[in-house]
């Protein structure tokens, strides 16, 4: 099953290298990570992506909890979650037509053109994974130039919080 972890650590030097090498030495796969400083300029947040059961779950968030750096530990699908993430797409716009569907398509998954030349839209689209899927999937492999994706952050809804 995949899960959404998210990690309160220290803003030290190493923090990201130790927490990716106790899921080397483990043999656990990093789907997706994303790390990014908190309000408070000491600590940082990672946001990761892992798939295992829940006893697997279970062992990594124990691992976590014994490094140094980490302040706190959160499991996002243990509970009711609000997860995002962020690409942005360069696609080929030749004629008219096309560069017509693009901004329609663009609008429909409430996306923004950022940027446009004569041949090139630069589209940013924010939501869920499954949602950015589904908008390469309408697009098609021949009119994509490049992709480029933030990873999933995600934050807990109602009173559950991730904080010191």
């Amino acid at each position: 099953m995949r899960h959404i972890i998210s990690i309160l650590v220290e803003n030290e030097f190493g923090a990201l290298s130790r927490i990716a090498g106790l899921f080397t030495a483990r043999g656990y796969n990093i789907e997706c990570l994303t790390v990014a400083p908190t309000d408070d300029p000491t600590l940082s947040r990672m946001t990761l992506v892992t798939i295992g059961d829940d006893r697997i779950i279970e062992q990594i968030i124990k691992q976590l909890n014994k490094l140094l750096d980490v302040v706190k530990v959160m499991d996002m699908t243990e509970g009711r979650h609000i997860e995002r993430e962020m690409m942005l797409i360069k696609v080929a716009a030749a004629g008219a037509d096309q560069r017509e569907e693009f901004k329609r398509l663009t609008d429909i998954f409430r996306g923004r053109i950022l940027d446009v030349t004569d041949r090139i839209y630069t589209i940013e689209l924010t939501g869920p994974g499954e949602k950015l899927d589904a908008f390469l999937d309408v697009l098609g492999q021949s009119a994509i130039l490049e992709v480029v994706r933030s990873g999933v952050i995600g934050i807990a809804r109602g009173e559950k919080h991730l904080r010191v």
